[in-house]
């Protein structure tokens, strides 16, 4: 029996099953996976990352049961705005493809995001502790702001409400000349336009056509951790870091952090705040100048005051210039007469030993204290003359400083005397307002008992009493008719005891 089943012959039967190469299957199927998914979004684990020396990037991305090749070409990288690192949980955009030389898909990678806020806030965490390991959050780079700055630079978006708070705010505090470097505050481009701003400013050279500010602002209003990640970036902190010019820091409201806070000098919580913090107050200012001024010029019066005083006491401790000069003059007269008596004795004390002594020859003895006297003459009257121009020499400047002081004795005299006269006007014055005359002119009356002493109530007054009673023109007597108090009580005459006997004395009655 034959086998239908079995082939006939060496030759496999005819089918229409086409038949493929390798390569043509792998084309296939890369046309039919392209056109399937032309564009994807996958979320995913990156593991294995790699960086050969093309420049491309080559990584895997997993969850819990599955793994995608992904690729990212040179020029691709520097546009994704993340480093692609083990670990990292993101959303890769792209479109599917295959490998045809190891016959496996994989996606083409042209946009990278993080896939929520976990990773976002993992990602930040390990940047700050990176930054602040290079050491661009250290105190000791903080610098001090200017206290009055001429110039602000602010980097902010120019169609915001951040810049119009910030111009209204500076405006009502100290009003300055702000510069604004528009940028974009989010979006893939705004992290290098920020970084540029700044180093735009610190760019700027002094005494330019274009003024370097003193003060520079980097602030954008409130958002999300995704909204303001333009300021976590690396590009944006080192920046800031590496800024000359005293930077604040005024990003998204009090609540959000971002890494520019850290490498800023000055951390505000609002961009209003910023501007609070770049320039003082003006009203204060202006107040805080005018409580110096009003304790300057009380200085100088209380200064001009001591010196006065001190004036007028040295004035009065100067004594009589006249009476200075007699004495002088007297203790001339008194030198020049003993110094003529001097003389005499001098003289006849040589005679006397002229002529006590053997003269081997009498002229020339004599000639020789002549010679002797004249010379002491003359050095008698040079020192008498010398003298005398010294006295003079004393005399002419004891005058010329009583002069001076009696020049600014003239000067303060006359304001110590109006001084004075206004001090008595005010006695006069506080005087005249405490007098009871002035209260007898306004109607009232004073009433005086007969000793002239004030009566202050009815009670001390009695009937018959006399008073006086001064008006505002004078004074007039009186008599009280009916007085308040009581009547002063008449002491009862004392009667003499009745006697016995109706005699005197001690003796009894003869009757």
């Amino acid at each position: 029996m034959d086998n239908l089943d079995a082939p006939s012959g060496s030759n496999p039967a005819p089918s229409n099953v086409p038949e493929f190469s390798v390569s043509e299957l792998s084309f296939a199927l890369k046309r039919e996976i392209e056109t399937a998914f032309p564009r994807v979004r996958v979320r995913g684990e990156i593991s294995q990352p790699s960086f050969p020396r093309s420049g491309h990037c080559y990584f895997r991305l997993k969850d819990e049961n599955a793994v995608i090749d992904g690729v990212c070409w040179k020029g691709t990288i520097p546009r994704l705005g993340i480093k692609i690192e083990e670990g990292l949980e993101v959303i890769a955009t792209g479109k599917l493809t295959t490998y045809a030389g190891s016959s496996r898909y994989q996606i083409i990678v042209d946009r990278l995001e993080l896939a929520g806020e976990g990773a976002l806030l993992k990602l930040l965490e390990d940047r700050r502790k990176k930054l602040q390991a290079e050491g661009l959050f250290d105190p000791e780079r903080k610098r001090a702001l200017p206290y009055l700055p001429q110039t602000l630079g602010v980097v902010t978006s120019p169609s915001g409400a951040v810049i119009r708070d910030i111009l209204h705010r500076l405006s009502d505090r100290f009003p300055c000349h702000v510069l604004v470097w528009p940028v974009a505050v989010q979006g893939e481009k705004a992290a290098g336009e920020v970084a540029r701003a700044i180093a735009g400013f610190n760019g700027l050279p002094e005494g330019g056509a274009v003024p370097r500010p003193d003060v520079l602002i980097v602030a954008r209003g409130g958002g999300s951790l995704e909204d303001l990640w333009a300021f976590n970036e690396e590009i944006v902190v080192r920046a800031a870091a590496n800024s000359e010019i005293p930077l604040i820091s005024a990003v998204g409201h009090e609540t959000d952090t971002t890494l520019i806070d850290f490498a800023s000098d000055r951390r505000a919580p609002t961009p209003t705040a910023a501007a609070e913090m770049a320039v003082p107050v003006r009203a204060d200012l202006m107040t805080e100048t005018l409580d110096y001024a009003k304790r300057l010029v009380g200085g100088m019066t209380r200064l001009l005051r001591e010196q006065s005083m001190e004036l007028a006491g040295l004035a009065r401790g100067l004594g009589d210039p006249r009476r200075l000069i007699e004495e002088r003059q007297q203790r001339v007269d008194v030198s020049g007469e003993r110094l003529a008596l001097a003389t005499r004795q001098l003289v006849e004390r040589r005679a006397h030993q002229l002529s006590a002594a053997r003269l081997v020859s009498p002229q020339a003895v004599i000639a020789a204290k002549e010679q002797a006297l004249v010379a002491e003459g003359r050095a008698l009257t040079r020192a008498v003359d010398r003298f005398k121009s010294d006295a003079l020499q004393k005399y002419a400047r004891a005058f010329d400083r009583l002069d001076q002081l009696g020049d600014r004795l003239k000067r303060h005299g006359s304001d110590l005397l109006l001084n004075g006269q206004r001090q008595v006007d005010q006695a006069a014055k506080l005087l005249e307002s405490y007098s009871f005359h002035s209260v007898l002119n306004r109607g009232f009356a004073l009433v005086r008992d007969q000793d002239g002493q004030p009566v202050l109530a009815a009670a001390s007054t009695s009937g018959g009493q006399t008073i006086s009673i001064e008006f505002s023109d004078g004074r007039v007597g009186a008599r009280v008719t009916d007085g308040a108090g009581a009547a002063k009580p008449v002491a009862p005459v004392p009667t003499p005891p009745k006697r016995r006997d109706g005699g005197a004395g001690n003796q009894g009655s003869l009757l």
